[in-house]
């Protein structure tokens, strides 16, 4: 292994940009300290642990239950 490397040629990965896509999303205020509490307790970033939780739904095809007052 060597002491320096030379990473002044590298490129970015050109498909970094296409594994996630950014949105503007809305959420109670409630939701996000729910969300952030919990990740902190497991050591990550609160977005990464919305998005674990949503690709969880995806893959279970999980749907919500809408009840409306």
């Amino acid at each position: 292994m060597k002491k320096e490397y030379d990473f002044s040629k590298s490129k970015q990965n050109p498909y970094s940009r296409m594994l996630k896509q950014q949105i503007t999303i809305r959420l109670e205020k409630e939701t996000i300290s729910y969300f952030k509490k919990l990740a902190q307790e497991k050591g990550i970033s609160y977005q990464n642990l919305i998005n674990m939780y949503l690709r969880d739904c995806v893959s279970s095809h999980r749907k919500p239950v809408l009840k409306w007052a």
